[in-house]
């Protein structure tokens, strides 16, 4: 892994698949763990319950919202 960035496969994995994604799970959280779909949850908490079941604390896995477009946060 030595070069990349952390969670650089899991975000091309959720890149590729966004568009089909988008209609079959809009609006659900994804948990990837490197190029495995690990899957889809209502809410952030249950994808996230799920990706430390399965892979483990301590080991990278991505918890994203399935969304057509990012939402922009303002901070003041």
């Amino acid at each position: 892994m030595s070069g990349q960035y952390k969670l650089e496969e899991e975000l091309g994995v959720f890149e590729r698949h966004k568009k089909e994604w988008l209609r079959s799970n809009p609006g659900n959280f994804v948990a990837i763990a490197g190029d495995h779909v690990i899957g889809f949850y209502p809410d952030y908490e249950s994808a996230f319950k799920a990706g430390l079941e399965v892979v483990g604390l301590g080991t990278d896995f991505l918890v994203k919202q399935v969304l057509a477009e990012e939402p922009a946060y303002i901070i003041f």
